[in-house]
């Protein structure tokens, strides 16, 4: 398993996380996902230790708090072996203050997930999203604390604007706080929004990717094809509301040079589609989910090789989205303002 630095630090991470919203499997859209139980939990662990992945992604709305208690069961023995990645900002209780990125929701939230962890820290804590309520000083001074404290190793956000990110860091630095190494972004090849602000951003300011959902929601597991029904078992029969937009067209246009490559290659789409970001600019790790072991093996395989520089090409182009402005017109200036991406 190759690993990377993640961000502007010195924490390496595994190229592949795997992620735990499959673990629990409590209300109906979670169950939609998975409902992996601790026996089965520890098997997919096993695996993914053994195959180096050493980093497991939770969040505390994944089934309602169940995801973490699942994994940190699943963990008891070996948590020295494991890398713990978990996320909190969402409503996570009926009251005023069980939500946002608040000092009391913040402490709350990385105390309650140590107790359903089973752990005294947490490797990579990220906030869900950002609270437009809450004086960025204020989140990051609580986090700046959760680190002394020793519950926290690093920080991270997630589903931010480029704006959000940025004013995060310009105030880390304008304060001696400390600054968000990750940010865990939707990103695939039907969903390429990541490329036009954050990835630049990325770059820029020493912020790794942590990629959720690189499979588009479920979308380029190979399953989905031009002119036929969706599967039976698929999750998006219950999700795809919640899930990021796509055209059929545009999916279908990027699954059919998913197939081409697939079969010049060897390799299965899914394989392909992650083996694409992880050639990306900023991209630190990927984020892969399992229902069960086959499918877990199966995404394993998408590293120790690479796809060529054509390949890559043809699908680049199939997956090439219309930009929106500004970004459509900062292309014209490419002489000084270069994509990263080419």
């Amino acid at each position: 398993m190759d690993y990377r630095q993640l961000g502007r630090s010195g924490f390496r991470v595994p190229a592949l996380s795997f992620g735990t919203g499959t673990f629990g499997g409590k209300g109906e859209f979670f169950q939609a996902w998975g409902s992996t139980q601790v026996d089965e939990a520890k098997r997919l662990i096993d695996i993914c230790l053994e195959a180096g992945v050493t980093m497991f992604d939770s969040a505390d709305i994944y089934s309602g708090g169940a995801s973490e208690e699942v994994l940190g069961a699943a963990l008891k023995g070996r948590r020295h072996e494991a890398l713990i990645s978990t996320k909190a900002t969402f409503r996570s209780g009926e009251g005023p203050n069980d939500v946002g990125s608040s000092r009391f929701h913040l402490i709350e939230a990385v105390d309650a997930a140590l107790r359903r962890l089973q752990t005294d820290h947490i490797d990579l804590f990220q906030l869900h999203g950002f609270d437009a309520m809450t004086p960025v000083e204020e989140t990051l001074s609580a986090l700046d604390d959760l680190i002394s404290a020793g519950k926290i190793r690093y920080i991270g956000c997630s589903n931010f604007s480029g704006w959000h990110l940025m004013k995060a860091l310009a105030t880390a630095d304008r304060y001696n706080l400390p600054r968000y190494i990750a940010h865990q972004a939707y990103y695939s090849l039907i969903g390429r929004d990541y490329e036009w602000e954050l990835m630049p951003l990325g770059l820029d300011q020493g912020v790794g990717a942590v990629v959720w959902s690189p499979l588009g929601w479920g979308r380029l597991t190979g399953k989905i094809r031009r002119g036929q029904p969706l599967p039976a078992n698929s999750r998006l029969h219950k999700t795809s509301e919640a899930g990021p937009p796509v055209d059929d067209e545009y999916l279908y246009t990027v699954v059919d040079a998913l197939e081409a490559v697939a079969k010049e290659s060897g390799k299965t789409v899914p394989q392909i589609a992650l083996n694409w970001l992880l050639q990306r600019p900023t991209v630190a790790t990927v984020v892969i989910g399992a229902r069960d072991e086959a499918q877990l093996r199966a995404n394993l395989g998408a590293v120790g090789w690479n796809l060529s520089a054509e390949q890559v090409a043809k699908l680049d182009a199939a997956s090439k989205p219309v930009k929106a402005y500004p970004y459509w017109h900062q292309t014209q200036f490419g002489e000084r303002n270069p994509s990263p991406v080419g």
